[in-house]
């Protein structure tokens, strides 16, 4: 029995071996197939979903779903099966933080003025305090130079300086020599700054006047002349602070003159302001307080106290002040003096074109340095009086035209009683007098500023004059055409040059060399001067030639100037 069991087992378990063995050689023969219809093209067929699938006909093979991304087309808005609701009233919000500043809200609508860029950031490896300067040129030309500082301080700077110059002509006793020298200091404080300069300077000239085709001056030993003048100022000025409608400021001067014949004159001066402003208009008031005493074979007590009060008034089409100059002179003379002191401004175009014009008068002090300083060789004795102007009308526009052009022209028209003029002494005739005359002067004053870029800059003057004298025959050395120009260029970081024109019309003097008296012409004469400085880090070469034309002028009457001269020399930065 067991031995019939155990036969139908092994039966039974071969038949299974027998089917799995079938199918395994079935799936191959399709195998086999496959591989034997390759040679036919696929059929690929896509759906409505975008579903795509491959077959090849006659053969058995699996389905391949290849997916894609979704492209949505016109047709797919049928499948929408509700519409929106369009009277939901549901409302989103999204989640938002707030952050609240103390900072108050400029409401002011106003364009407001515009703040000065800041200059770059220099590289202080090639900044210096301390500068030296030395050179020599023909006509026996010495220069020297020599300026200190403490250096760049936002609250405390000081400072010393030395100039010297001379030079020699090829006239007897044809020579000049020039010094300066001072010490200041400057201190910024919290409401308010402090300047201050201690200063001397000396001219020193002989009188080397000569006639036209002379070999020889008229004095056979010219006398020296030497001018000496000690200085000091001292300046308070508020600083400046937005939106703040005060300000003042303080100012004191004093000096001491004097010549090589003992002549001397002292003065001190003291003058201020202040200012408040409201809205629309400022009320103010300049003060000045001078006194000054001149010596020489008679004294001459000379004072002024002036007082300004006056209120201006800004809008948006105009500028308009409003004042008097009250002139008290006292000393050995006295007499008082009003004046209007009313000028306008009105916009033609907005920072390119403004007119203005102005109705003033005022009284301008007598000083011999101020005399000295224009003409050295003034005689002895000279009279003072104050020139008064009585009358000065002016007008004229100015701007812009552009961030590199700017310009001013206008007309004036003035009255003066004892205006200063030089004229010959009869008996030394190498030495000016100072005379007075009451002159009507009409004239047009142009000036001209370009900065055609950072490296070249161009800048010119033009002033036209018309005297008409009460008794005198002409306005003594004084042209009626003066033109000034200068340009600057810097070539390189190193190398810098720069020119300078002066052209003058003829004026007149008088000649006492013969028996009468004869108007003499003084020709009119111009003088270009032209110089370089190449610049090697703390070391420098200049060059400079003045007179380029060699013209042979006179600006005053038997006083030629040098012809062509040239100085060149080293500077030291430290």
């Amino acid at each position: 029995m067991n031995f019939q069991k155990s036969i139908y087992t092994l039966s039974f378990a071969a038949l299974f071996f027998a089917a799995g063995a079938s199918a395994q050689v079935k799936n191959d023969k399709k195998k086999t197939d496959t591989k034997e219809t390759t040679n036919q093209q696929p059929v690929v067929t896509t759906d409505k979903t975008g579903k795509t699938t491959e077959k090849v006909p006659g053969v058995m093979t699996d389905e391949i779903v290849v997916e894609r991304p979704y492209k949505p087309v016109l047709a797919d808005a049928a499948k929408i099966r509700r519409s929106p609701d369009m009277n939901s009233t549901r409302i989103i919000k999204s989640n938002q933080s707030y952050r609240i500043s103390n900072r108050k809200l400029d409401q002011n609508s106003d364009i407001k003025q515009l703040q000065a860029q800041p200059l770059p950031a220099r590289d202080s490896a090639f900044i210096y305090n301390n500068y030296a300067k030395a050179g020599f040129g023909n006509y026996s030309t010495g220069l020297a130079e020599v300026y200190l500082n403490t250096g760049a301080d936002q609250a405390m700077q000081a400072g010393a300086f030395f100039k010297h110059l001379n030079q020699e002509g090829k006239l007897l006793k044809q020579q000049f020599s020039r010094q300066d020298a001072g010490i200041f200091g400057k201190s910024i404080l919290d409401e308010f700054t402090l300047s201050g300069e201690l200063g001397y300077n000396r001219y020193a000239t002989n009188f080397y006047g000569i006639a036209d085709g002379a070999t020889a001056p008229f004095s056979a030993n010219p006398e020296k002349q030497a001018f000496s003048n000690i200085s000091l100022r001292g300046e308070l000025t508020k600083n400046y602070v937005a939106n703040q409608g005060s300000d003042y400021g303080l100012k004191a001067d004093a000096y001491l003159f004097s010549d090589k014949f003992n002549a001397k004159e002292n003065s001190f001066a003291l003058s201020g302001f202040v200012n408040k402003e409201w809205k629309e208009f400022n009320i103010g008031l300049n003060a000045s307080a001078d006194f000054a005493k001149t010596k020489d074979s008679l004294s001459f007590s000379n004072n002024l106290l002036k007082i300004n009060p006056y209120v201006k008034l800004q809008g948006a089409t105009y500028k308009l002040t409003l004042g008097v100059n009250l002139v008290q002179q006292f000393g050995t003379t006295s007499k008082f003096n009003f004046f209007p002191a009313v000028t306008v401004e009105i916009p033609l175009v907005p920072e390119y074109a403004t007119l203005f014009g102005g109705f003033i008068g005022d009284v301008n002090r007598a000083s011999l340095r101020d005399f000295a300083n224009e003409n050295p060789y003034l005689n002895r004795n000279i009279e003072m009086r104050n020139a008064v102007d009585k009358t000065h009308i002016y007008g004229g526009i100015k701007g812009n035209g552009g961030a590199g052009l700017g310009y001013k022209a206008m007309v004036f028209y003035k009255k003066v009683d004892d205006m200063a003029m030089f004229r010959n002494d009869s008996l030394h005739m190498e030495r000016f007098n100072v005379i007075y005359d009451d002159v009507k002067v009409t004239g047009i004053e142009g000036e001209i500023n370009v900065k055609i870029s950072e490296t070249f800059t161009l800048g010119g003057k033009l002033n036209i004059n018309n005297y008409s004298l009460k008794t005198q025959e002409k306005a003594w050395f004084m042209p009626q055409v003066r033109l000034t120009a200068n340009a600057k260029a810097y070539i390189t970081d190193a190398l810098t040059v720069d020119a300078e024109l002066v052209m003058s019309d003829q004026s007149y003097g008088i000649d006492y060399q013969q028996a009468q008296p004869s108007l003499v012409r003084v020709k009119g004469y111009t003088d270009f001067s032209a110089g370089a400085e190449y610049r090697i880090k703390r070391f420098g070469i200049f060059a400079r030639a003045n007179n380029i034309l060699n013209t042979n002028y006179q600006r005053y009457l038997y006083y030629p100037k040098v012809g062509l001269n040239v100085i060149g020399g080293l500077s030291y930065s430290f």
